[in-house]
């Protein structure tokens, strides 16, 4: 069976994963980070991508987007990859892939799922047991959102500036909200539209964005049709 075109729809937000091969580290030290988010800064400004969120952990990362077409995405982890995996590979004296297949993106609706999503993307450390505060692990966007540093990579999103008039005000409600923390069901949401690669988003949501692309947006019903009455 033909495996699904990516679905990836212009000007709409995207949670996009990227996992290490056999679940292998892809960063072994601060250079390795640092190092891949000069790449990543390089290509989002090369391929029209808004960063509007990241987390880079030991043997993947997240990234919530807004590309401005539908092929920006795809060449910009293509041209992320060219340049990243030669340099570890060189360091690390090893051969071969990298990443653990394609990158996974799905399409998230902004209203209901762009902070959630943002939660559970810099709240990855801390779920993972790395940090007991995700202000403690430097490699998300997670210290920009609460205003403890300015992190040129980060285009906010309008949903994010809803938060509050001032930033003060922004970054102590997203901070609440973090220490709130995610329902297990929302996290879940996350996980599955995420790694399948389906969109996020209500029916009325799902039906716009149909109109936008000639791929399913959400899996097919199984089962056979109903039979007429």
């Amino acid at each position: 069976m033909a495996r699904l075109a990516r679905l990836v729809i212009p000007n709409q937000l995207h949670h996009v994963l990227q996992r290490g091969h056999d679940g292998k580290v892809v960063f072994n030290d601060a250079e390795d980070f640092t190092q891949f988010l000069l790449f990543l800064s390089a290509a989002a400004k090369q391929f029209a991508i808004k960063i509007h969120a990241y987390v880079l952990m030991p043997d993947h990362w997240h990234l919530i987007v807004t590309p401005s077409d539908t092929t920006g995405l795809g060449k910009m982890m293509q041209w992320i990859g060219r340049q990243y995996v030669p340099y570890f590979n060189r360091k690390t004296g090893r051969q071969g892939t990298l990443w653990q297949g394609r990158f996974k993106a799905a399409p998230i609706e902004a209203a209901p799922y762009f902070l959630p999503c943002m939660q559970y993307v810099e709240g990855n450390p801390q779920r993972a047991g790395l940090v007991s505060d995700p202000l403690d692990y430097p490699w998300s966007s997670f210290a920009h959102h609460v205003g403890a540093k300015i992190d040129p990579l980060i285009s906010d999103h309008a949903i994010y500036w809803e938060l509050g008039n001032t930033p003060f005000q922004r970054e102590a409600r997203y901070q609440e909200m973090m220490r709130q923390g995610l329902s297990q069901d929302v996290i879940t949401k996350m996980t599955q539209s995420t790694v399948k690669s389906w969109l996020l988003g209500s029916e009325s949501f799902q039906a716009d964005m149909a109109k936008l692309t000639e791929r399913r947006v959400v899996p097919a019903k199984r089962g056979r049709p109903n039979k007429p009455i």
